[in-house]
């Protein structure tokens, strides 16, 4: 099964939102300004106090231009995002610069621009920032104005306290920016992959909501047509005799005949089907699962494990239907020669077991199927997946108060096999 996710949609997800950066440079404006309030005011600490509250001026200028240019809800193209972030990583080296560079405290808050790039840049942005951060800390190792001090004292760290600054500032942001984008990566994988479950179920909803669409149409159809019936007939009876028009007539007559048994079988459509779509037997329910995989050159086999009478009767829904179709889908394109659904139920549960001679899930990843996006099986007859098939099935058995788990037959190269077992007070409703 292959999903269609609206990749536009998707792109534009990964864009920051601008007011989002705005609001984390004005906390980074307020701890800077505040800072250097603190040692000028307060420490009395000399430095150039001037050219910092004009580079903290400058971050600012800038937070203003981009809240009055653009709307509240503006995204930010990759590029211009990366150009905003890339300002604040020299602004703070700036300010680092001026403030005793590496030596510096504070020096640790250049990875955050870069952090922040992980969470929502491609992978060739953060790298191209993490780059400018690692250029400008090595310059920062050697190149900056003395650390604020006491006026009759001077410190210079040693040059090998220094480099360790330098190793640790790297290291934190190679490991804060590798984590940030994996976390920001698989949240947004499972995010298209959840709405791709949506769509799943909402065209299951609306394929089982047409019967009752249909009704509706025929309902308000019925009267206009009634109408028509009653002047042909006033027609037939006044213009018996005229030959001009007697073929004409009685062709309308039939045709407004076929027109109401068309709308008879519209209006009966949503009553014949309802008690059978809403309320099926669970033999029922396995074969309406099994029956579009039969004949695919695979030997579909069912087989049933009788419970304790009376036979479950379970309401159909749709994403139950969805998800048990989509495993025997899975077991019939992997499979080699035979496929066994075998099914049953006892006073407690409701089991299905699905088995194939394939290959089997590979080893490796066995413990992560079901998450989006992670194939679970080579078939190079079949050609490679999203790994959206499991995920979407497993989701949809799942709220349904399914437990699902994934097995290799023995061991690998003997086939899978998937258990999916209900507490039966969850889906029957006898």
């Amino acid at each position: 099964m292959q999903i269609d996710v609206n990749n536009r949609a998707s792109h534009l997800s990964r864009r920051p939102r601008l007011n989002t950066l705005v609001r984390v440079r004005w906390l980074a404006i307020a701890g800077q300004t505040a800072a250097v309030l603190f040692v000028s005011l307060y420490l009395k600490f000399p430095f150039l106090v001037g050219i910092c509250f004009a580079l903290i001026a400058a971050s600012a200028w800038l937070n203003l231009f981009l809240t009055f240019r653009f709307p509240v809800n503006y995204r930010m193209g990759e590029n211009a995002a990366s150009l905003v972030l890339a300002f604040d990583i020299l602004q703070l080296a700036g300010l680092l610069y001026l403030t005793g560079g590496l030596q510096n405290s504070f020096a640790v808050l250049v990875v955050v621009p870069v952090i922040i790039a992980a969470t929502s840049l491609p992978a060739r942005h953060i790298l191209i920032l993490a780059i400018l951060v690692v250029i400008t800390t090595s310059l920062l190792a050697f190149y900056y104005l003395p650390l604020p001090w006491y006026a009759d004292e001077v410190i210079d760290l040693p040059l090998l306290l220094v480099a360790g600054m330098w190793c640790a500032i790297i290291s934190a942001l190679g490991f804060t920016a590798v984590y940030a984008y994996r976390i920001a990566e698989e949240a947004r994988q499972l995010g298209d992959a959840l709405a791709a479950t949506e769509l799943v179920l909402q065209r299951e909803q609306h394929l089982s909501a047409l019967d009752g669409l249909a009704a509706a149409a025929a309902h308000e159809l019925g009267t206009p047509l009634a109408t028509i019936t009653l002047v042909v007939k006033e027609m037939q009876r006044s213009h018996a005799k005229d030959p001009q028009l007697e073929d004409d007539i009685a062709l309308l007559h039939s045709q407004t005949q076929r027109c109401r048994e068309i709308l008879l079988r519209l209006t009966s459509l949503s009553s014949e089907n309802e008690e059978h779509m809403s309320r099926l037997s669970l033999a029922s329910l396995i074969e309406e699962v099994v029956a579009p995989h039969r004949h695919f050159g695979i030997d579909l086999e069912v087989v049933q494990k009788n419970g304790e009478k009376p036979e479950p009767i379970v309401r159909r829904n749709p994403g139950l239907l969805y998800g048990l179709g989509n495993l025997i889908e899975n077991a019939v394109d992997f499979g080699h020669e035979r496929v066994i659904v075998t099914w049953g139920w006892s006073e407690a549960n409701i089991s299905v077991i699905i088995q194939d001679d394939g290959a089997g899930f590979k080893p490796e990843i066995l413990d992560r199927i079901g998450e989006p996006y992670t194939t679970s099986r080579d078939n190079t007859h079949h050609g490679g997946g999203l790994g959206l098939g499991l995920f979407i099935a497993k989701t949809l058995l799942e709220r349904s108060g399914a437990k699902i788990s994934f097995h290799n037959r023995n061991s690998p190269g003997e086939g899978a096999e998937i258990r999916i077992v209900w507490p039966r007070s969850t889906i029957s409703i006898n």
